[in-house]
């Protein structure tokens, strides 16, 4: 019997989990932490909240505490514990799905799928090792509910007293050799009902009351994140995105030098401003780097674009980094413009003894690109999304990826 036998004859038809106005909840279970923390990070991706079990003993205790939506029973359990498993699970009045993974289509398997029916559990379509973290997703999609984004925008005061902010990391490599370079940090909004909403969702207007408690959050998560990767991964030199309004608030620059670590690990925060307000302060901005880089504190001038040539013949140029305009860089294999534009980048950077940065590179050609044109360092999908503080300390970021070349 193959698979999709199994699939159309004995899984009842996904029963998905309706309009839901909270994120759907799942316990994994399974014996090795190393499959539980893999599934843990898809599944919190597809906006689920997770928990563990490593085996039935714990899992009535699980299911009462938590009402679970769903039950991820892993390939290192065994067809008599899986079945031991659906039974709790039965006698706990859970009424989620279950999803079993298995290391291949097998009598046990089909044996655990009945015992679960007969229980009358969901029992959802099974997945069959290997499998990719995109076959998760694409299995689990049509049970999640289709929400639009919150709309008014989320009260930014709130989150911020609620707790529900973070900073997300998406890693840069140095273009020749791939070897990590540190991190950007990108802010979240982690919402009860809403799961992770993206920044447009919840960013406040400029003249926002709330805007400078938002910078300062930043400031100081990405301060305690660095501490959390010390201690977890090693040094990460990190970059924080701040808007030129908060460096030029006197007041608030000197409470940012107060806040730098002293640990002789630290090597430094980059502050990322946009170019186009850069511009528009530029002055300002030269006489803010010139004091900042005293404190451990460097500027990066973000989302360079055609916009570069206001940049050139600058007496004094204090900043670290230029980083390309994802627009330019994305799809500058085949475009001959976006090419130009980011050769005169680097080539600006390189006269004022700064590096350039490619961001929004998705695929190997763009890479190659990228590498061909001279950029010091990438960023972008191709290595990697951002990811939470604890999912970014357990990669391997100190790995080369010189395969991609």
């Amino acid at each position: 019997m193959t698979t999709t036998t199994i699939e159309r004859h004995e899984c009842a038809a996904p029963a998905g989990f309706g309009r839901r106005k909270v994120s759907p909840r799942a316990c994994i279970i399974d014996g090795k932490p190393h499959l539980r923390t893999f599934l843990a990070d898809t599944l919190e991706e597809l906006r689920f909240v997770t928990s563990e079990c490593g085996g039935v003993e714990e899992l009535s205790q699980r299911i009462l505490a938590q009402q679970p939506d769903m039950l991820v029973v892993g390939a290192s359990v065994g067809g008599v514990e899986a079945a031991r498993i659906l039974d709790v699970a039965g006698d706990a009045g859970f009424r989620g799905s279950v999803m079993l993974i298995s290391a291949r289509e097998s009598i046990a398997l089909r044996g655990i799928l009945h015992h679960g029916l007969e229980r009358g559990l969901t029992m959802l379509p099974p997945l069959t090792t290997p499998f990719s973290a995109q076959m998760l997703r694409e299995s689990l999609a049509p049970l999640l509910p289709q929400e639009p984004p919150p709309r008014p925008q989320v009260d930014v005061a709130e989150a911020l007293k609620t707790g529900w902010l973070e900073l997300w990391y998406q890693r840069k490599l140095d273009a020749r050799s791939l070897i990590p370079c540190g991190a950007e940090a990108l802010v979240r909004m982690r919402h009860p009902n809403w799961g992770v909403v993206v920044p447009s969702a919840f960013l406040p207007d400029r003249n926002d009351p709330h805007f400078r408690a938002l910078s300062e959050f930043v400031v100081a998560r990405a301060i305690a994140d660095w501490r959390y990767l010390l201690d977890h991964h090693g040094p990460v030199d990190l970059s924080i995105n701040l808007p030129v309004d908060f460096l030029l608030d006197a007041q608030a620059v000197e409470d940012l030098c107060a806040w730098i670590p002293t640990h002789p690990a630290f090597g430094g925060l980059i502050v990322e401003i946009n170019a186009a307000e850069a511009a528009n302060h530029i002055d300002a901005m030269i006489d803010a780097a010139r004091r900042l880089r005293l404190h451990n504190v460097a500027i990066s001038i973000d989302k360079v674009g055609a916009d570069w040539p206001e940049l050139m013949h600058r007496a004094a140029f204090p900043f670290v980094e230029l980083k390309v305009d994802r627009a330019y860089v994305t799809g500058c294999a085949d475009d001959r413009l976006k090419r130009t534009v980011c050769r005169r980048i680097v080539d600006l950077a390189a006269d004022y003894g700064a590096r350039c940065t490619a961001t929004g590179i998705e695929s190997r050609s763009d890479y190659v690109a990228a590498h061909e044109i001279g950029f010091d360092l990438v960023q972008g999908y191709l290595f990697g999304k951002p990811m939470g503080l604890k999912k970014f300390a357990r990669a391997a970021t100190t790995k080369s990826l010189g395969t991609l070349e």
